[in-house]
């Protein structure tokens, strides 16, 4: 673990044991926790200030979605990031979110695009402001709102479970140069075809720009050496 690490800050609403996923998931992308480490709980828990209880449920999160290796008598460890799997899960995540595009291109009502069009225009401000912690934030409301918009309570929930597997790297794409600025673009796209009711066009873009999303996700892995260059 880092010496002095970034206090445990907590979202509205998130819990203890979702910050400290977000945290320790962060560190292992980034590389700053390399594959092998031995996680302690107790060492963890002393660091961030938390009882062993959402230190315990975070690592057991943690490997359920690959990035926590438990071994028998042995403890957690950082696991190897496996680009295959993170780019299957991606693929998956594409055609997903590319239905929820396209169901919201018919379903939405004239009140829910005005919505999203303003949580569009709110990107734009993060963008010029090179706020990439908040354009993180906005970008989860704003797909989070063309979930919901596709009314689909399966499809919605389905989303929601693939993509927190895969949260860790869509949040670390954005420390990329220009992606924040790029995603805008994507998402105007995006978002123009939902407005138009053009359902086609939304899935198309929205699966691109899944895509695009991995491409970069694997890119910063790269940079970060956290997988072979």
């Amino acid at each position: 673990m880092s010496d002095t690490p970034p206090p445990l800050r907590l979202a509205p609403g998130e819990t203890r044991t979702a910050a400290l996923v977000r945290e320790l998931s962060a560190q292992i992308v980034s590389g700053k926790l390399p594959p092998g480490k031995k996680l302690d709980e107790a060492a963890i828990g002393d660091l961030f200030g938390l009882s062993r209880t959402p230190v315990r449920e975070a690592l057991r999160e943690l490997a359920v979605i690959g990035l926590v290796e438990t071994r028998p008598h042995r403890g957690a460890y950082v696991a190897e990031v496996s680009t295959a799997q993170m780019m299957e899960k991606f693929e998956f995540m594409a055609e997903l979110e590319g239905l929820c595009a396209g169901y919201a291109a018919r379903r939405m009502t004239v009140d829910d695009k005005a919505r999203l069009d303003k949580i569009h225009d709110g990107g734009m401000v993060l963008v010029e402001r090179r706020d990439r912690a908040g354009y993180r934030a906005h970008n989860t409301i704003l797909h989070e709102a063309i979930y919901e918009g596709a009314r689909n309570d399966s499809l919605r929930d389905a989303t929601l479970s693939i993509r927190r597997a895969v949260a860790a790297f869509r949040a670390a794409q954005f420390d990329l140069k220009e992606r924040i600025g790029n995603s805008q673009v994507e998402h105007g796209l995006i978002i123009a075809a939902i407005r138009a009711g053009d359902a086609d066009q939304a899935s198309q873009l929205m699966r691109r720009h899944i895509l695009t999303v991995m491409q970069a996700a694997e890119a910063y892995l790269r940079e970060k050496r956290v997988i072979p260059i």
